[in-house]
């Protein structure tokens, strides 16, 4: 394969469906949660409130730059239902903001497991690799890596409202590429999204692991924006070791 005659010396992982847990979207993740407590929301309605509590995260600038986890989802939790109350009256009943730090704990709960199973992925490669990663999120990313003790496996943290670039934007792939000192083609990016994380990286030389849940499927027109596909980080983790 030509992807193993390629020498990878740097790995760029996205976070959030990757390294905090591999395969999960945040959306499906609090979709799930809310179901869980007996609001039972359709995806795209619930993706209209994510949406806005994202959009109302990346604004809101260094007053949460500092934020762990924690406060971060109860947070993106209050503006969620901010806008479900709001825009789906009688969809959503009131009593939802008394359950809310429920559903973040459950949420923290679930990315805190999910780290851990990473830290034993990241420590495997950071022998032999310099790793970063890059992540649409809100100023506070370096802090919630801390938290979650991946931080000192990591060399680069590209987070897009400090670097001033989302994905897909090649500007913020340069930035974690200066950040480590790497080649685009000594890289590779590891991601969940084809559109955000492999097809903007791979146009600038990187090569691409898609990691997708082995339940999800897309057509082989799709599947070509990524070099590889991985269903876990043991399989990334696996190959990486076996390329060097």
């Amino acid at each position: 394969m030509e992807t193993r005659r390629k020498h990878i010396r740097n790995l760029l992982f996205d976070f959030g469906g990757t390294l905090d847990l591999p395969g999960a979207h945040w959306l499906d993740r609090f979709l799930r949660h809310y179901r869980d407590l007996g609001v039972t929301l359709t995806r795209d309605e619930l993706d209209l409130a994510f949406t806005d509590a994202t959009r109302r995260g990346y604004q809101a600038g260094e007053r949460i730059y500092g934020f762990g986890l924690r406060q971060l989802v109860d947070e993106l939790v209050s503006w969620q239902i901010d806008y479900l109350l709001l825009r789906m009256p009688g969809r959503v009943p009131e009593s939802i903001r008394t359950r809310a730090p429920t559903l973040a704990q459950r949420f923290c709960l679930e990315t805190a497991a999910g780290c851990e199973q990473s830290r034993a992925a990241l420590a495997a490669l950071a022998p032999h690799f310099k790793i970063g990663v890059v992540s649409n999120f809100y100023g506070n990313l370096e802090t919630v890596l801390n938290e979650t003790g991946l931080l000192p496996l990591i060399g680069a943290v590209a987070d897009s409202a400090r670097v001033g670039a989302f994905k897909p934007d090649p500007a913020i792939y340069r930035a974690a590429l200066a950040m480590l000192g790497a080649r685009p083609e000594e890289t590779m990016m590891i991601g969940d999204s084809l559109g955000k994380d492999c097809a903007p990286a791979r146009q600038l030389g990187l090569t691409t692991i898609w990691l997708t849940p082995a339940t999800l499927r897309y057509t082989d027109c799709r599947a070509q924006e990524a070099d590889l596909t991985a269903h876990t980080l043991q399989e990334v983790v696996e190959f990486c070791l076996g390329s060097i």
